[in-house]
């Protein structure tokens, strides 16, 4: 991918900031990881949960309900650390990154893990109204959870990946 020479002139006061400043490099890369391990670990723990919970009795599922909503806006929190800093990170060599299919690999699975987040916070609230054992949406919340904890492992392998291939 041809990256504007418009953009990369643009970015370049940053780039130069960023490939001379080993402060800097370790500042933004730590808030990636952290905001990784904030959102990716809560979520996962999130998600744990809800597998336990389906061998609850349905009377005990909705305080799950509860836990899961008191969560969201901490991973939340997470991947807005996560999506600053991976600006910052693309900013200090957008040529490269632009250019690499691992990078947009990683963009898409990103989308997809947003998508599934918003369907999980919309099974959550059909949940809220219909919390019975028999409620087709405890399956999908399974289903949405699994697919959770699958996308932030395959994520972090792609970030893994572009740093060392990139």
């Amino acid at each position: 991918m041809l990256v504007p020479e418009s953009l990369v002139h643009a970015l370049q006061p940053w780039n130069d900031f960023y490939s001379h400043s080993k402060a800097a490099e370790i500042i933004v890369t730590c808030l990636h990881v952290g905001g990784l391990l904030l959102a990716g670990g809560l979520a996962i723990g999130a998600d744990r949960g809800t597998f336990r919970a389906m061998r609850y009795p349905a009377a005990e599922r909705p305080r799950h309900l509860r836990d899961l909503a008191d969560v969201h806006k901490w991973v939340l929190a997470g991947l807005a650390v996560v999506l600053v800093s991976g600006l910052l990170l693309l900013a200090a060599d957008v040529e490269t990154f632009a250019g690499s299919w691992l990078f947009w690999t990683k963009m898409a699975l990103v989308l997809v893990l947003l998508v599934n987040g918003f369907v999980m916070t919309r099974t959550e609230r059909v949940l809220a109204t219909d919390p019975g054992g028999a409620s087709p949406a405890w399956r999908r919340l399974h289903r949405v959870a699994i697919a959770s904890v699958s996308l932030w492992f395959v994520i972090a392998f792609a970030g893994v990946a572009l740093v060392t291939v990139a």
